[in-house]
């Protein structure tokens, strides 16, 4: 959701000055280089955190000190951590955020429109001459233990099954210096080459033992039957409207916590994904094991690992919903 008008916090005087927490991960691919472009100024907290203790301290003062806006430098695993992390600490109630777009993926930021260059210091004079014209809201996933047992974990887009290979791959891509959309466009053609050819137990071809089910109804996401029931390719969850290279894959004009499902690697699929990730839809899909829907929560039995914004987790019993309403300002 897309909220236009002037900044509502800014201020003509210094009555009553904004306060800026900066997050600047030094390790970020567009970081290393050069180092992170910090801003001098009495209004913002600078912190480049080596360590996650640091970054929970950081937070921790952002926090007690009510800070008006959260700029975090870094890609999308940057953006988990910080999420995941300041949970505890903000709770429903974030500051607005501001993106600064430096790690090898950056998805959020595409999907939100945040321009190419991007800096700290245009979004303190937009903010500072009341010039911010657009804020952009998303919910990120919440991702916990079906019992409730240990920590929650935020992050934008989850991936099972056969996301896994995509994830190697795409990493494989980094390593020798593809990024962004060219990654991304490596990644779906070794994929699509490796499932429609492959032999054997090859990784592009395997399935994953996986149930889901509607949460709040108790459903189970249909399922085709071309494999056993609680088997199945490919499962993909996101807030994200928007993505690389115009990709649809959660279907045309949706929103809201969606999902894509396949059953099998069958060839009449895998030879539809290009169409598919494009927004393909019809009655047909269903019947071929590729399903689309969206809804409030989900209960997932997962037997192999899966991922979250780039990080790994461990198989088990696993609850998905919508996290807090947050505000990134975006120009």
């Amino acid at each position: 959701m897309t909220k236009p008008g002037a900044d509502s916090k800014a201020v003509d005087s210094h009555q009553n000055p904004i306060r800026i927490g900066a997050i600047h991960n030094p390790r970020s691919h567009r970081n290393v280089k050069n180092g992170p472009v910090t801003v001098s100024d009495d209004t913002v907290l600078t912190v480049l955190p080596n360590t996650q203790g640091e970054l929970d301290q950081a937070l921790a003062r952002f926090a007690a000190e009510g800070v008006d806006y959260l700029a975090i430098d870094g890609g999308d695993g940057t953006i988990r951590d910080v999420l995941t992390r300041g949970a505890r600490l903000f709770g429903d109630q974030w500051p607005e955020l501001i993106i600064l777009p430096n790690g090898k993926t950056n998805a959020l930021a595409l999907d939100l429109g945040i321009r190419d260059g991007w800096s700290l210091a245009d979004a303190m004079k937009a903010i500072g001459e009341g010039g911010v014209s657009r804020r952009v809201t998303r919910h990120p996933l919440l991702l916990e233990k079906a019992d409730g047992t240990g920590s929650q974990h935020m992050g934008f887009l989850f991936g099972a099954g056969v996301f896994n290979a995509a994830i190697e791959t795409g990493q494989m891509a980094h390593r020798f210096g593809a990024f962004q959309s060219f990654a991304i466009g490596v990644t779906a053609l070794s994929g699509l080459a490796q499932a429609l050819f492959g032999f054997g137990k090859g990784a592009w071809r395997q399935l994953a033992s996986m149930q889901i089910r509607d949460d709040v109804t108790g459903e189970e996401i249909p399922h085709s039957g071309h494999v056993a029931h609680d088997l199945r390719y490919f499962a993909g969850f996101s807030t994200l409207e928007n993505f690389p290279l115009r990709m649809q894959p959660f279907g045309r004009n949706s929103s809201g916590l969606r999902y894509l499902v396949l059953d099998a690697a069958l060839r009449k699929v895998i030879m539809r994904l290009p169409a598919l990730l494009a927004g393909m839809e019809g009655p047909h899909l269903a019947g071929l094991g590729v399903h689309r829907g969206k809804g409030e929560a989900f209960d997932l039995e997962l037997g192999e690992k899966f991922i979250l914004d780039g990080e790994a987790f461990e198989p088990g019993h696993y609850r998905l919903q919508l996290g807090p309403c947050l505000s990134f300002v975006v120009s």
